[in-house]
């Protein structure tokens, strides 16, 4: 009998039976809050009726056209719509699967367009997992052991993560950009980079916001230097952080930007967007594959932007977003919870410390689990794994923000009487 890979570790024991806007069903019958959605894929939340009925009706049409060999309206119309979102430069699009594919073919793009070979990424960054974006990914190495030798030509500097380094936030930045300037002097000239790749907000890395004054000194040098300024907006795209797009709480403009995750509220679609001049410096044939642009998933896309814009997704993720950030706060000052909580929007990081400042993984575990017994359904991320991941679909509203930070509250008390019961048991 067939079975899963074992390698595949799942994150809550449910296995669903049905799920609608936040709302998940275990196949036991059991009803759990969802803030996870997806990893931020279900923007909209689960089987919203306007996804599924474009899904359905796009079905009964044409399931897939291959899009170098025919063009289908729901892409040509998904472009159109994309353009109204997008910023005014970045107007020429790609359309692959993943958000791995779209960061590939963002660094294919980079390389062929300035002819350089090495591109720069930051600790803690998260672009895929296929060769190339595995090279590119350092936010874990279960992302990348086993597998070498991978793609050559990448480099890393300090992305300015403040609360690790227990600096501020200026110092952070300031570290994070002398270094940058150390590495493009020692190790990979500006003539040799093509790109600097960039989450505006690291995800699998532990939801960090990247400093507006960090951004700005990216640009800067990609402006000086000549090499691209690609922001990696995978997780951060599509309302999720409060803005429509991440970068946009940062004050600049990338050249190129790849998004995927919430573009479809729950199909296969990325996107890699740049502007024409640059798009069409590299190779033609060069960009392709079956499934990119599915008619279905087109669809799906443009029922979700129509959904996001008609129920003002994008200032409600904002507004909620500044609810849930709160209430994290309270319970941590409650209940005397080191550690850090930040992001932007709904994305949003609980970080658990030791009262010394060391990562607590195993804190962040117990209160993971008993969340889930209470009935709310988070994941954990972070380098050290002692990040809690709060994605709530953008449709969530205040009453259901107010039920995860009471299940969370409960949650962290209940983790804490296990803590103390277990060193009863280990004094005993």
């Amino acid at each position: 009998m067939a079975r899963l890979s074992p390698v595949l570790k799942p994150a809550t024991p449910v296995t669903v039976s049905h799920a609608r806007g936040l709302d998940v069903y275990g196949d036991d019958g059991r009803r759990y809050l969802d803030f996870t959605a997806g990893i931020g894929v279900t923007s909209t939340g689960h089987c919203h009726p306007a996804v599924v009925s474009a899904i359905a009706g796009q079905a009964e049409r044409l399931l897939h056209g291959q899009y170098v060999t025919v063009r289908h309206r729901p892409l040509l119309d998904l472009c159109d719509r994309l353009g109204q979102v997008l910023p005014a430069e970045l107007q020429s699009l790609f359309f692959a699967n993943s958000g791995s594919e779209a960061v590939e073919a963002a660094l294919r793009l980079a390389r062929q367009a300035t002819g350089r070979p090495n591109v720069i990424v930051f600790h803690g960054g998260f672009h895929g997992r296929t060769v190339g974006a595995a090279s590119m990914t350092t936010s874990s190495p279960r992302f990348r052991t086993g597998y070498a030798p991978l793609m050559a030509g990448v480099h890393i500097a300090p992305f300015p993560s403040a609360y690790r380094y227990g600096w501020s936030e200026d110092e952070a930045t300031r570290f994070a950009l002398q270094e940058l300037d150390f590495l493009l002097a020692t190790v990979t000239a500006p003539e040799d980079t093509a790109a600097l790749v960039v989450e505006p907000v690291l995800g699998e890395g532990g939801f960090v916001p990247a400093p507006a004054a960090f951004a700005q000194g990216l640009r800067e040098r990609a402006d000086h230097h000549g090499f691209c300024l690609v922001m990696d907006e995978v997780q951060t795209g599509f309302g999720r952080t409060g803005r429509f797009w991440g970068h946009q709480h940062l004050g600049v403009e990338p050249d190129i930007l790849v998004a995927a995750k919430g573009l479809t509220s729950g199909l296969p679609l990325s996107v890699m967007a740049a502007s024409e001049k640059l798009m069409s410096m590299a190779p033609a044939g060069s960009q392709g594959g079956t499934y990119g642009g599915n008619a279905v998933a087109c669809a799906a896309a443009l029922a979700t932007l129509e959904v996001i814009a008609e129920e003002e997704l994008v200032a409600n993720a904002a507004a909620q977003g500044l609810r849930l950030a709160q209430g994290l706060r309270r319970i941590a000052e409650d209940h005397a919870v080191p550690g850090d909580v930040r992001g932007l929007g709904l994305m949003l990081g609980w970080e658990f410390s030791e009262p010394d400042g060391r990562p607590d993984a195993a804190r962040a575990l117990r209160v993971q689990q008993e969340a889930i017994a209470a009935g709310l359904l988070l994941q954990i991320g972070g380098p050290m794994r002692n990040v809690l991941r709060l994605l709530p679909a953008l449709v969530v509203d205040e009453a259901q923000v107010d039920r995860a930070v009471g299940a969370l509250s409960r949650a962290v008390a209940s983790a804490a009487g296990s803590t103390c019961a277990d060193r009863t048991k280990e004094h005993a």
